[in-house]
C-alpha cells in the first residue's frame, strides 16, 4: 500500500512541475505561528473577527484534510501547535482549488494567507485568500488515529516519531530547556562555559573503555573523550577557577535503558570549594530545576513519587554495609569476598571496587529520593582527594535518584606526586587485565606539577536527569538518534 502511495505522490510531483509549479519552492514568509492566533484571536467572538481584516500568513505540515466538494476544511502544523484552514473555491478560484484537492496530500507543506473566522463548531479558522506550495512528501505519514507506536521505527525515524506524536516533541523541548537552566544557574554563580577536546590522546577522567580513532596526518591513535575532567582542571590550574562544560561524552560499553554509547555530561569544577559544597550546590540546582519545569518538588516518575525536599538523604557506604550485614564484613576479607563472589560480584579482587560493587548491589534500587552516598575507598577514585581522617577513603559523593547515579563529584586531587603514584598503580591493574583503568597522562601531572588550587568538581548525566524530569522510562526517549543494532 504505502510503494502505491509513493509511486501516485511521484506521479503528482511530476504532474506539478510539468505543469509549471515548483513543489519545492522557497521564499515564503511566515509572519505569524499557530500559537499566536489562537492565543490573540481565539477568544473572539465571530463578530469580533469580522471587523478584524488583517491578513495574517502561516507555513506549516498539512496534517488533515476534509473536502467538502466546493470547499475543504484542513490542518497545518507549524513548531508551536496546529491550527485549521479553509479553502474555498469562490474565494481561491477553480484551477487553484482543483490544484489543492488533485495534488496536496497529507505530510506536504504549504504556505497559507487570509483572514480569521470562526467554524460552527467555534474553530479558530483561516479563510485562505492565497497558497502555495512549499515541500511535496513523497511517502505516507504514520497512520491518522494511532500514530508511530513501533519503538523500533520510533527511534530509528525520530523525525516521524516528532511528526506523529506531539508528546515526544515535548520531551526534547524540556531537555533543551533543563540544559538552558543549568546553564543560567551556573553562569549566575560566575562559572564559565568552555569547551575542550573530543579526541584525546590518552583516555582520562573516568574508568571506561574507549572508541579508537587513527589521525592520519599526524600519524598517530586518538580516542573519543570518556570524559572532559584533566582538560577541565588543566584549565583551573591556568587560572579559570570556575569552569564547566556540557558536551558529549562516548564510552565503548554497553547498551540499555540506562546507558548509550554517547551521552551527554555536565562536568564543573570550583577551586577554593570541597565535595561538601557541591553537595548543597546539587541540590540548589536541581531543585530549581524541578520548580521550572514541574512546579513542584514532589513529581510522579512512573508511579513512584520522587520528594527532593531538602536537605537530602546522605549515605557512607562502609556504614550502611555494616548495619545490613554486620559490623565483622568489613574486616574479615575472607568473608567480604565470600559475599560478594555468592552474589555474583565481579570485583576482580580489588577491596574497593568489592565495596563499592556490594554497595551497589545491597542498596541502589533503595534509593529512590535523593540519597548522597559518600565514603568512597581510594582505590576507586583515583582522580579523588583522600580523606583527611581516614586516607583509606576520599572525599567523594555520588548521587542517587530512583536507584540511578545522576551524579559523581569529589574534592580534587592536587598533590602531583600523589597523582603519579595513583597513576602508575593503575597501569599496573591494566596489565594484570583490568580493562576500565586510567592511564598514565604525564602531561597532566606536569600541570598538577604547576600548581592547582584546592578544587571540587562534579559531573552531571544529563540524560539521566532529562528521563527523570521527562517520566521518560528509557534513555533512547531522551536521546533524538540513540544507537541501535543495525
Amino acid at each position: 500500500m504505502e510503494n502505491e502511495q509513493f509511486e501516485q505522490r511521484k506521479d503528482k510531483l511530476k504532474q506539478l512541475k510539468d505543469s509549471g509549479i515548483n513543489p519545492f519552492a522557497n521564499g515564503f514568509k511566515p509572519t505569524h505561528l499557530a500559537s499566536d492566533l489562537i492565543s490573540n484571536y481565539g477568544e473572539l467572538s465571530e463578530d469580533e473577527l469580522k471587523e478584524n481584516s488583517e491578513e495574517f500568513s502561516l507555513a506549516g505540515r498539512v496534517m488533515a484534510i476534509r473536502d467538502f466538494g466546493k470547499s475543504l476544511f484542513f490542518h497545518i502544523a507549524d513548531r508551536s501547535g496546529r491550527i485549521q484552514g479553509y479553502i474555498k473555491r469562490d474565494v481561491v478560484g477553480e484551477d487553484e482549488h482543483k490544484a489543492f484537492k488533485k495534488f496536496v496530500d497529507l505530510g506536504d507543506f504549504v504556505g497559507i494567507k487570509g483572514n480569521l473566522f470562526k467554524t460552527r463548531t467555534g474553530e479558530l479558522t483561516l479563510n485562505v485568500s492565497e497558497y502555495k506550495f512549499l515541500t511535496k512528501s513523497l511517502h505516507p505519514l504514520p497512520e491518522k488515529w494511532h500514530g508511530l507506536k513501533d519503538v523500533e521505527v520510533r527511534y530509528r525515524q525520530r523525525y516521524l516519531d516528532l511528526v506523529s506524536n506531539p508528546e515526544i516533541k515535548d520531551i526534547f523541548l524540556t531537555r533543551s530547556k533543563i540544559i538552558k537552566l543549568i546553564r543560567g544557574f551556573l553562569e549566575e554563580r560566575d562559572f564559565v562555559e568552555v569547551e575542550t577536546p573530543i579526541l584525546h590522546p590518552i583516555a582520562g577522567g573516568a574508568a571506561a573503555k574507549p572508541f579508537e580513532t587513527y589521525h592520519n596526518t599526524l600519524d598517530m591513535n586518538l580516542v573519543l573523550r570518556i570524559a572532559p575532567e584533566l582538560y577541565l582542571k588543566r584549565l583551573v590550574v591556568g587560572g579559570i577557577e570556575r569552569v564547566f562544560e556540557i558536551g558529549r561524552t562516548f564510552r565503548n560499553e554497553g547498551v540499555s535503558t540506562q546507558h548509550n554509547p554517547e551521552f551527554t555530561m555536565m562536568e564543573l569544577y570550583q577551586a577554593y570549594a570541597t565535595y561538601e559544597d557541591l553537595m548543597e550546590m546539587t541540590e540548589e540546582l536541581i531543585c530549581h530545576i524541578a520548580m521550572e519545569i514541574k512546579g513542584s518538588l514532589k513529581f510522579e516518575y512512573g508511579d513512584i513519587e520522587i520528594d527532593l525536599t531538602r536537605p537530602w538523604k546522605r549515605m557512607e557506604i562502609s556504614e550502611s554495609i555494616k548495619e545490613e550485614l554486620g559490623d565483622e564484613i568489613l574486616s574479615n576479607d575472607k568473608m567480604l569476598f565470600d559475599k560478594t563472589d555468592s552474589l555474583g560480584i565481579d570485583h576482580k579482587g580489588i577491596r574497593g571496587k568489592v565495596i563499592t560493587e556490594l554497595f551497589e548491589t545491597i542498596f541502589e534500587e533503595k534509593l529512590i529520593n535523593p540519597t548522597f552516598v559518600y565514603g568512597f575507598p581510594l582505590d576507586v577514585s583515583p582522580l579523588a582527594r583522600k580523606n583527611d581522617e581516614n586516607p583509606e577513603l576520599t572525599d567523594r559523593f555520588e548521587l542517587y535518584i530512583f536507584g540511578r547515579e545522576i551524579a559523581n563529584a569529589f574534592s580534587e586531587l592536587n598533590d602531583p606526586v600523589d597523582q603519579k603514584e595513583r597513576f602508575e598503580k593503575q597501569v599496573e591493574l591494566k596489565n594484570k587485565g583490568e580493562e576500565e583503568t586510567h592511564e598514565m597522562d604525564q602531561d597532566y601531572v606536569t600541570a598538577l606539577e604547576h600548581g592547582m588550587p584546592p578544587t571540587a568538581g562534579e559531573g552531571i548525566g544529563i540524560d539521566r536527569l532529562v528521563m527523570l524530569f521527562t517520566n521518560s522510562p528509557s534513555i533512547r526517549e531522551v536521546i533524538f538518534f540513540p544507537h541501535l543494532r543495525p
